[in-house]
């Protein structure tokens, strides 16, 4: 059976951990402990946090919040969550799904389930399947905002050109909150981002 192996490279952010240490380390342990014959994990760091890869295909990684630390699987959304452990971020998140956890004991207690996913995680990933991801038609536009663009037609053109992706952030954002003044700053804000061709983080 072939062994994933640890990257030195990510050794700094299990050591830099203060509150989840324990945690996360046991949960290295479980990703990079052999799954099957030749299924091997890759270790690197991405997006400043460790992160599991299949033939260069993001699997799985593990990240930390205030109130607990997860797995997140890039591809959740395909896995059958036969113990219904799959947590989804926000109704915007469309592929990924969590684990969490708050303490040692609980992980220790799901090492077998957790291995069962990344076994599956790796299967999806071998198969080739994707998840249907909504059409940027399909996401809610403010009022807020149509009414900006039926006002603006340069403003209507440039938000056409921008690439799907780009759309849906913004869409996302300006749906976001719940007062009408607070999206229509957030539009204002936007304006000249988007009539330069750019997305909300670019």
């Amino acid at each position: 059976m072939t062994k994933n192996s640890m990257n030195p490279k990510v050794d700094f952010y299990f050591n830099k951990a203060s509150k989840w240490q324990e945690e996360i380390m046991k949960l290295r342990m479980i990703i990079l402990s052999p799954i099957s014959t030749g299924d091997v994990l890759t270790e690197e760091l991405k997006w400043g946090v460790p992160c599991y890869a299949f033939e260069n295909r993001n699997i799985v990684l593990i990240h930390v919040f205030k109130e607990y630390c997860a797995v997140l699987f890039f591809k959740g959304a395909l896995l059958k969550d036969s113990k219904e452990i799959l947590i989804q971020q926000t109704e915007n998140v469309q592929a990924a799904r969590q684990i969490r956890f708050t303490n040692l004991t609980e992980i220790v207690k799901m090492e077998k389930n957790l291995k069962a996913y990344i076994y599956e995680a790796i299967e999806v990933e071998k198969s080739g399947l994707k998840v249907p991801l909504k059409k940027t038609k399909e996401f809610n536009i403010p009022e807020e905002f149509k009414n900006k663009l039926a006002e603006t037609p340069t403003l209507k053109s440039a938000f056409k050109a921008l690439s799907p992706g780009r759309q849906r952030g913004y869409l996302l954002y300006f749906s976001a909150p719940k007062q009408t003044k607070t999206r229509e700053s957030r539009i204002e804000k936007c304006m000249q981002q988007i009539l330069e061709g750019k997305g909300l983080n670019d």
